[in-house]
């Protein structure tokens, strides 16, 4: 067995053991080139000459840490390490093409080319002001022509960089360096600057705003240092655009959402608190933790159930009787036994309605081979793959997932309408007739490899990024096909989700650290055109929040877009860890949990009005809902408060994340501000202390608005 990827395995922070290093190897630069082989010697046959190859590791591999969630794929990772062989190069000389393949006894690989590739000066295209500095355009040419661009534009001293998607790290960006390209970070986002979410869109915020767009699905890199701010990517052809936009950042987002796409307006009932738990596994404790909610009188709006379905199909509830088929099924074919998980799901839909709970399923778009399908997965994965259906390697070949999560599965080809089309319809009955209210779609981060082929015509290098974009349209369409409102629930996403329902900021401990990197998150994300955006509120994995943090972040939470608890899948081990404020208050012995999350809940319901009618204002081109409070105040001194962000026109919101705190720095902008506990009227343009008791978290109300809102905080 020989195997080499010149790409490796489309990991974008990672090297392979397969690969070519670097894949994109520079004019006077050598290159390791690495195979992965069981023999005993192998031979790299280069540019004529035979190159002795070397094992990569003699130990037992290297040590994976960005391996994700599952630690089978660290071990495996390691395994495949330790059976791989290298060699280096001599330098390479632009211009010139270089081949190789690989022998080991009885065997040989097929023929790779690489060549060396330089800079050269150009130009790119410029819709709007040109702001590219004069001279500062190269672009980096190898044999087979342009790969990557890269230009700089110049910032004025006190300019402020904000953008690029969600981002966990910082909200101003200026001196950091960043990339915009679609990845799982399993937790630690901040730290490690990566997203789920990220967009090739920034403004800068100064004495003259404005901001920028580089037309682009492929990945982007940014690094500002001094005065300039260098903007790289990826490209095919000399098809570069970037699109300048002048004004404030209000204008500014709205000129991007005119070109990329408008949020869709959801009901109201989105604001209400959303409740999900990964062990919730069955009718009956999801039913019970739903009285509990009653029982504690604490309303809750949403119920996301994500462990419902037999996770092979996602279509069929686990424990189900059916016949596979190869035509989509209706309840009619499902017979659920009594002593099963869900012995009757459309009665406990039906029920949960009634004590008007909307309901969400949990959806990954893949299609699991291992175990070896089975039953309906088999019917599916073999349609999925005679009718071409599946995304595909460069050799015509299925596409099997790459990543570590659902490893080898095969991925829908969502960027076709007809493909779009079969693969809901085999969830259609869960709307029709179970009454299903939205779907949170999960995991659209699964598209890995730059020569990965798209039926829409795009490679891995341009499709990937849209990958998650074309998931949360495919699932919105279903519900608005059988009159649904498209409530979607995604993590992923790129330039052009606007439209496409709410977003959550992914997989987090439960940390402080963590409560104020997803606060950036959602500033951030909001900034880009997200309306409807939540996290996992104190966190959804890891240790249990004390219950100091819990309180802190559902009080913040309830001046987010979206509230919602959630938690990771424990092994049904005890004590449990879900984020329910019962269970926070039993394992913390904290009394005062569950009294104060309940008038976090029920303030929350009365701010159901207030939120419509903002997020209505920020859907047709206003200011985002949740927003950075540079889109209406321009003084220096907010940025020294980077956490602080307004909810609408009125509410600011002064998050408290360090433990220990009674009161907190804060600065409040210009105007007069209202604390909307205590009707205490704060004058605006100075530093302030404020009281932060748990059970208040700092919030003010511009005076004007006061009159109308006061009544919600009674």
């Amino acid at each position: 067995m020989i195997r080499h990827r010149p790409y490796g395995s489309g990991h974008p922070y990672a090297e392979t053991e397969d690969q070519r290093v670097p894949a994109l190897p520079l004019d006077g630069q050598p290159v390791e080139l690495r195979v992965r082989s069981s023999a005993a010697e192998v031979v790299c046959e280069w540019n004529g000459a035979d190159l002795p190859m070397t094992p990569l590791y003699t130990g037992e591999g290297p040590v994976v840490t960005d391996g994700g969630h599952l630690a089978a794929a660290q071990a495996k990772a390691a395994r495949a390490a330790s059976g791989s062989w290298t060699v280096t190069t001599p330098p390479l000389v632009s211009g010139d093409r270089y081949r190789y393949r690989f022998r080991e006894p009885g065997r040989t690989s097929r023929w790779f080319e690489v060549s060396a590739a330089r800079w050269l000066p150009g130009k790119i295209g410029v819709s709007g002001t040109d702001r590219v500095v004069p001279g500062s355009a190269e672009w980096l040419v190898d044999a087979d022509g342009p790969r990557r661009v890269r230009f700089a534009v110049r910032l004025a001293p006190d300019d402020h960089l904000v953008g690029f998607g969600e981002r966990f790290n910082a909200v101003d960006q200026r001196g950091n360096d960043l990339d915009a390209v679609v990845f799982e970070q399993y937790k630690g986002q901040g730290a490690a600057n990566r997203t789920y979410l990220p967009m090739p869109f920034a403004f800068v915020v100064g004495a003259e705003p404005w901001g920028f767009h580089v037309r682009t699905s492929r990945r982007t890199w940014y690094s500002s240092e001094g005065d300039l701010l260098t903007i790289e990517a990826e490209v095919a052809g000399d098809d570069l655009e970037i699109v300048f936009y002048d004004g404030p950042p209000a204008a500014v987002l709205a000129a991007f959402l005119d070109e990329v796409g408008h949020p869709t307006e959801l009901p109201s009932w989105v604001f209400r608190l959303w409740a999900s738990g990964n062990e919730w596994n069955t009718q009956a404790r999801v039913l019970h933790e739903m009285d509990r909610h009653r029982e504690h009188d604490i309303p809750v709006g949403a119920l996301v159930i994500e462990a419902w379905s037999d996770e092979t199909t996602f279509t069929a509830f686990r424990g189900a009787v059916y016949e596979p088929s190869e035509e989509p099924h209706s309840l009619k074919d499902y017979t659920f036994p009594a002593d099963g998980p869900w012995p009757d799901p459309k009665g406990m839909i039906d029920e949960l309605h009634d004590r008007d709970v909307k309901v969400l399923l949990w959806q990954i778009p893949l299609q699991k081979m291992r175990p070896h399908p089975r039953h309906q997965a088999a019917v599916d994965a073999k349609q999925l793959v005679e009718k071409g259906y599946g995304v595909r390697e460069a050799d015509g070949r299925p596409y099997r997932n790459r990543g570590w999560w659902f490893p080898l599965a095969l991925m829908p080809d969502l960027s076709s309408p007809e493909v779009r089309d079969w693969w809901t319809a085999k969830r259609a009955y869960l709307v029709s007739e179970l009454g299903v209210d939205g779907f949170k779609t999960d995991g659209g981060e699964h598209a890995w490899g730059h020569d990965l082929r798209y039926a829409d015509g795009r490679r891995g290098d341009d499709g990937n990024g849209l990958f998650p974009v074309h998931y949360a349209r495919a699932f919105g369409d279903l519900l608005r096909a059988h009159g649904k409102a498209p409530v979607t629930f995604s993590r992923a996403g790129f330039t052009g989700s606007q439209p496409h329902g709410a977003f959550w900021a992914g997989d987090e401990d439960s940390t402080w650290t963590a409560f104020a990197a997803s606060i950036r998150a959602g500033i951030t994300a909001s900034a880009c055109g997200i309306v409807y955006w939540g996290w996992d509120l104190a966190g959804f994995s890891g240790d249990l929040p004390t219950a100091e943090l819990y309180l802190r972040a559902a009080g913040t939470s309830a001046f987010m877009p979206i509230m919602q608890y959630h938690s990771e899948f424990n092994h049904h081990r005890t004590p449990i860890r879900d984020r329910t404020p019962w269970n926070i208050a039993e394992q913390t012995g904290d009394e005062t949990v569950i009294p104060v999350f309940r008038e976090f809940a029920k303030l929350r319901e009365r701010l159901v009005p207030y939120l419509t009618e903002q997020a209505a204002v920020a859907v047709r081109g206003g200011k985002p809902l949740m927003r950075g409070l540079f889109f209406d105040h321009m003084e220096r001194e907010l940025w020294s408060y980077p956490l602080q962000f307004k909810l609408g026109d009125a509410l600011l919101v002064v998050p408290v994340t360090t433990p220990g705190a009674t009161e907190i720095a804060a600065y409040l902008p210009s105007g007069e501000w209202v604390d909307v506990w205590t009707g205490e009227v704060q004058r605006g343009g100075r530093e302030v202390v404020l009281p932060a008791p748990i059970e208040r978290p700092p919030v003010l109300c511009a005076s004007e608005h006061w009159p109308r809102l006061k009544g919600m905080f009674a």
